[in-house]
């Protein structure tokens, strides 16, 4: 049930804009779902209230959100109602030129992100903070709630030898920040001197899931149509580096999962019913119109959540992963790179932070016991977390 509606940062940074607003030239780096919570887009509301838009920045799928993944890359281009240049950071370019730089005073972030450490918009976002901090730029982030709650954190923090585009900090799979949060947590951990400033979103509440919050779930990207493909996405999106689709190609992406091969009730009786707490798998069968086994029709499992704070996504997809290498080990592979600008490691191992936990998988190891191998490094990461936390 939705709580009083929360106000994201953007609306609260226009309500009392600072002095600097009128004079300073600014660059955004938003996208399609910037918007206010009446869907008017934050672009045209700074520009409306008077102030100075140099130019924009884009992140992985486009300004318009309608590029696919996986080094499916935008163009640079012009707002179509500004005229405003628009800079793809997913194309020529992952992190903001000195030239580009050049032309702004102050950069501010509206993104709205889904709190998985794979989720490239948080990798955007500090690489976009390193270069602000290199060229002594102030950075602004109009805040917005983490859709899957700030107190779920779950999964093994990134190992600094498999830092990728996919995961570029030592953050777990389900991470608990918001954008902002997570601005705070790159500042100290990579000790950049950054003038940063996070315009918090009023109103929420650490605990809260997206429906709670009472604002419309614009999708960020083209295969995240729900929020519910956000709860389940620091999981399923594991499947992304496997021979499984993983619901591309279908209106339920990271909803459900299959293959031509798979045997739904030998799957399912293979999976540790400890990943099972708070959704239900109904087995379905679906023809992905593109991306993995395009045109053919998959055996699968559609995920329903009942139960959004019991759901541990990440146990869940890695309790998929060890079904398949036990049920399906004849047809089940690992994809070869590249990935995300990756070209030597495996995709899987840079999803899980930790290619030894790919081998773990592989050896059979029960997931408690793989679980219970990061709860000292998953503790840390709470503990250091904790002074760059903003919301009750």
């Amino acid at each position: 049930m939705a709580g009083p509606c929360v106000k994201p940062g953007c609306e609260v940074f226009l309500e009392s804009p600072p002095r600097w607003f009128r004079w300073s030239r600014m660059g955004l780096l938003a996208n399609q779902a910037s918007c206010t919570r009446d869907f008017r887009h934050v672009s045209q509301m700074i520009h409306q209230a008077g102030g100075r838009l140099a130019c924009i920045f884009s992140p992985q799928h486009g300004f318009h959100a309608e590029k696919q993944a996986n080094m499916v890359e935008s163009d640079h281009g012009i707002h179509p109602l500004l005229g405003t240049p628009i800079y793809s950071l997913y194309g020529q370019v992952r992190r903001p030129t000195e030239e580009m730089l050049q032309a702004i005073d102050v950069l501010v972030v509206d993104l709205s992100d889904v709190g998985t450490r794979v989720y490239t918009f948080g990798t955007t976002l500090g690489l976009c903070v390193e270069a602000a901090a290199e060229a002594g730029l102030k950075v602004v982030v109009l805040d917005r709630p983490n859709p899957i709650n700030g107190t779920s954190v779950e999964g093994n923090p990134l190992k600094p030898q498999w830092r990728s585009f996919v995961g570029r900090y030592p953050i777990p799979m389900r991470h608990g920040l918001t954008l902002g949060e997570l601005a705070r947590f790159v500042v100290r951990e990579e000790g950049l001197d950054c003038d940063l400033e996070v315009i918090p979103a009023a109103g929420w509440r650490r605990d809260r899931f997206h429906p709670q919050t009472g604002l419309p779930w614009l999708w960020p990207s083209p295969n995240m149509p729900s929020w519910e493909s956000a709860l389940l996405y620091p999981g399923l999106v594991l499947l992304e580096g496997t021979n499984v689709s993983e619901g591309r190609g279908t209106t339920l992406p990271f909803q459900v999962f299959g293959a031509p091969f798979v045997r739904p009730s030998l799957l399912l009786n293979a999976l540790d019913v400890r990943a099972l707490d708070g959704v239900v798998l109904r087995p379905v069968c679906f023809e992905p119109t593109f991306d993995k086994w395009r045109g053919e029709v998959c055996c699968g499992f559609q995920v329903h959540v009942t139960e959004p704070g019991r759901v541990k996504p990440y146990r869940l997809g890695l309790a998929v992963l060890k079904a398949f290498l036990e049920v399906h080990a004849d047809r089940f592979q690992w994809l070869p790179p590249p990935y995300e600008y990756e070209y030597e490691k495996k995709p899987i191992d840079i999803l899980l932070g930790d290619g030894f936990l790919r081998e773990r998988l592989e050896k059979g190891a029960e997931l408690p016991e793989v679980e219970a191998d990061w709860q000292g490094e998953l503790e840390a990461y709470r503990d250091r977390r904790q002074a760059g936390l903003m919301y009750p």
